[in-house]
């Protein structure tokens, strides 16, 4: 996906196959990638501080504990993987120095690392160094785990070369090293710790300093080694121009839509979609709408509490009216869809498969499903923050269709970071609301595809479905296999998608050389003197 004047969706598979996609999901995508391509040549001025308002108070700065795109967003600037997406959702090398040899079985994957990468200890990376994090990333992030099911052994060979191992093919594993989400980040070996105390990476940009509920600073890493490719999307070259990054936490959206008015904020991430006519009429902001951006969805409990039977999510699922929680999420209709499939139309995942069960609101069908559980009246938790606005419509909305369909409800509305925090803990919650951006490779998202991710789905046709997907390379083989795992997850309800959204950001006309991407960065990008 492009963030740009106007953003695109994340549409493009690493394949090659995806490019056609690209052109049906974002019609905007060309214009998109024009006027990026224009700010990125425009060569920045350097020096200065950039102050970035995000949606609140980061959990943790630890990019493989946490999958939010918060922490993602801010530790990018820090650490690096090996592999990353372009600018067309192809991966690309990053700490690498190439795409990896792959034996004609596809079991055995020989990765060279570049050469002379410094961290920011001053220390060169090495393969022991990356081998240490790739097993932290197996051993505690949900897509880690899931990766790790697949691999054989992973071991250095000689100074500057990795070599993986696997039990059976598994086409997602490249794509899993590029996502910047809950990633598989590169750390110095004797920084590696649970929980880390030090945050030293190869990136661009140095960690600094965090002041709880005040600000993340970063300063630019003058030793940092940057790749010769031209920059494209997150791939290429990489220059910190601006002196100074300064990640603010801002809850209310409101006060961010202001800040950006009154010169406060450089850049501030997801706004009310409702202040893009106020954005637009400022000569000093240029507003980023996204169409589409992604989907919101709900996470059920599958490991403990009411939503552990299955007929009670199936019963969840019936009951609820999608076209009326996107209404009062969004409002407008032109700032959202209630599609059913995962992917849309004439891409290689669309599929229909378990949709029928998609939307309905069917209040009788969902009380009898109540009914034949022997539901006992224990109160629905439902988990959400109004740091994101639309989530909490939503949940209204969601309560409401609960409740005609005979379950009792308790909405527990908290600050994100609190959700963050709470969701980890299954006797805490039953239902918690999220979203996530449309990714060019299905199993990236949601993370409950993985394995231990909040709500701890687990069955054995997700299992089967899975592993029959992840072992195809094939790419039109592979669409067909998707609409498998699709119907589990309408069958087994371990999520609920809710519909597709735009989404509205906003950046300083003074931010030049912005590229806007699904997880924002500020490298590349320079202020106006």
């Amino acid at each position: 996906m492009f963030r740009t004047g106007i953003r695109s969706t994340r549409s493009c598979h690493t394949k090659r196959t995806f490019r056609a996609s690209l052109a049906v999901l974002a019609v905007t995508a060309t214009a998109a990638m024009a006027m990026a391509t224009g700010s990125a040549l425009a060569a920045p001025a350097k020096g200065g501080a950039a102050n970035l308002a995000m949606i609140g108070e980061p959990q943790t700065l630890d990019p493989m504990a946490s999958t939010a795109d918060l922490v993602s967003t801010i530790m990018q600037h820090v650490y690096e993987p090996l592999y990353t997406f372009d600018a067309n959702w192809n991966v690309a090398p990053m700490l690498a120095e190439s795409m990896p040899a792959i034996s004609k079985d596809g079991l055995v994957y020989t990765i060279p690392l570049r050469k002379g990468v410094k961290f920011h200890n001053g220390k060169e990376m090495t393969s022991d160094d990356v081998v240490a994090s790739l097993k932290r990333w197996m051993d505690m992030a949900p897509r880690g785990k899931a990766v790790a099911k697949e691999v054989k052994s992973l071991e250095a060979k000689g100074p500057n070369t990795v070599v993986i191992t696997l039990n059976r093919p598994y086409a997602p594993l490249l794509a899993h090293f590029a996502l910047p989400s809950g990633f598989a980040v590169i750390m110095a070996k004797d920084s590696i710790a649970n929980p880390l105390t030090q945050f030293i990476g190869t990136g661009p940009y140095v960690f600094k300093e965090r002041k709880p509920d005040q600000y993340v600073q970063m300063v630019r890493f003058d030793g940092y080694s940057a790749r010769k490719e031209p920059a494209s999307g997150y791939a290429g070259k990489r220059e910190a121009l601006l002196d100074e990054l300064r990640f603010v936490p801002v809850p209310n959206a409101n006060t961010r839509v202001e800040g950006m008015l009154s010169g406060q904020y450089q850049f501030a991430d997801l706004l009310p979609v409702e202040s893009y006519s106020r954005l637009e009429g400022n000569s000093g902001v240029k507003a980023v709408l996204t169409a589409p951006f992604g989907f919101p969805y709900l996470v059920l409990n599958t490991k403990q509490g009411p939503l552990a039977n299955l007929q009670l999510r199936q019963a969840v699922e019936a009951a609820l009216n999608n076209a009326d929680m996107m209404g009062a999420g969004f409002g407008d209709p032109k700032f959202y869809t209630t599609d059913s499939s995962h992917y849309a139309r004439n891409t290689p995942f669309y599929s229909t498969a378990g949709t029928e069960n998609y939307g309905k609101g069917d209040a009788k069908k969902a009380a009898a499903l109540v009914a034949a559980a022997k539901y006992d009246g224990t109160p629905i938790k439902i988990l959400t923050s109004q740091q994101y606005e639309f989530h909490y419509r939503m949940a209204l909305v969601m309560a409401e269709n609960l409740k005609a369909a005979g379950f009792k409800v308790d909405m527990q509305v908290v600050d994100w970071a609190t959700l963050i925090q709470r969701r980890n803990d299954p006797a805490l919650w039953d239902i918690y609301v999220t979203h996530s951006a449309v990714l060019p490779e299905p199993t990236l998202t949601p993370p409950q595809l993985g394995e231990g991710a909040p709500g701890w789905w687990s069955s054995p046709a997700k299992e089967a479905a899975l592993s029959a997907f992840n072992a195809e390379a094939d790419p039109k083989k592979r669409g067909a296999l998707w609409g498998n795992v699709q119907q589990v997850v309408f069958t087994e309800v371990p999520y609920i998608k809710v519909g597709n959204f735009n989404s509205l950001t906003a950046r300083s006309a003074k931010l030049d050389g912005y590229v806007p991407m699904p997880w924002p960065f500020f490298w590349n990008t320079g202020l106006q003197k």
